[in-house]
C-alpha cells in the first residue's frame, strides 16, 4: 500500500510538473503573439505618421510666405483642381446616347441606321445645349469675380 500511495505522488508530481511546463510554454506563446500585434501595430503607426509628413511638407510648399514694407502675409495656393469633363461633353455624350436610343425605336426598318442617325443628331444637340450651360456659368463666375473685386 505504502509503494502504490508512493507511485501515485510521483506520478502526480511529475504531471504536475509537466502541466506547468505546458501552461509556461502557452503563456510564452501568448507573450510572442501580443508582442508581434504590437510591432505590426506600430510598423502601421509609422507608416501613417510618414503620410502625414509627406503631406505636411506638400501644404508647406503650397504656402508662400512674402514680406510687404514690413507687412508679414501669409498666401496660400490652393491645389490645382481635377478637371473633368466640361458641359458641352457632358451634354455631347448624353445626347449621343439619348439618340441612338431613340433613333433605334423610331426606324423600324432598320434599327442601326436609326441609331446612328439619332447619335449624330443627339450629340449635336447635346453639345449645343452644353455650350450655352459653359458659357451662362463663365458669365456668372465673372460677375462674381467682379464683385468680390469691389
Amino acid at each position: 500500500m505504502k509503494y502504490l500511495f508512493l507511485l501515485i505522488m510521483i506520478a502526480s508530481v511529475l504531471t504536475a510538473c509537466n502541466s506547468g511546463a505546458e501552461k509556461a510554454a502557452a503563456a510564452q506563446k501568448e507573450k510572442q503573439k501580443t508582442i508581434d500585434s504590437l510591432n505590426t501595430a506600430l510598423v502601421k503607426q509609422k507608416v501613417i505618421d510618414s503620410m502625414k509628413l509627406v503631406q505636411a511638407k506638400t501644404v508647406k510648399k503650397n504656402t508662400q510666405v512674402t514680406q510687404t514694407s514690413g507687412n508679414m502675409e501669409s498666401t496660400t495656393s490652393e491645389p490645382a483642381k481635377k478637371k473633368g469633363l466640361n458641359h458641352t461633353a457632358k451634354g455631347a455624350i448624353v445626347g449621343a446616347g439619348t439618340g441612338a436610343i431613340t433613333g433605334a425605336i423610331i426606324n423600324h426598318n432598320d434599327r442601326v441606321k436609326g441609331a446612328a442617325i439619332g447619335t449624330i443628331i443627339g450629340a449635336g444637340i447635346g453639345a449645343g445645349t452644353g455650350l450655352i450651360v459653359d458659357k451662362s456659368v463663365k458669365k456668372k463666375k465673372k460677375k462674381a469675380a467682379a464683385a468680390t473685386r469691389q
